[in-house]
């Protein structure tokens, strides 16, 4: 199986809906692909972090700068931010 192979049935594969035959070449797949087990790795705990419903704070500097981005972003493309 090669990584687009594997993109392709992604979400199959992360929800158990595929055959486990194929899972057992997601898996040889797997072992020896870094960068697709990464991917998989995140989405597992996305898919986690989604279902355990928490709220997590940001840090406040996270905050601001994400903020001073977003501003940023808004402001080159519709200019002034609204009052």
């Amino acid at each position: 199986m090669k990584c687009d192979d594997l993109l392709k049935m992604l979400n199959d594969y992360v929800d158990g809906d595929i055959d486990s035959s194929i899972c057992d070449q997601f898996e040889d797949h797997l072992a020896g692909c870094n960068p697709c087990r990464v991917v998989i790795d995140n989405i597992r705990q996305t898919i986690t972090l989604y279902r355990d419903d928490s709220v997590y704070e940001l840090p406040t500097e996270f905050q601001e700068i994400m903020q001073q981005t977003l501003e940023g972003k808004w402001k080159a493309k519709f200019g002034q931010l609204g009052s």
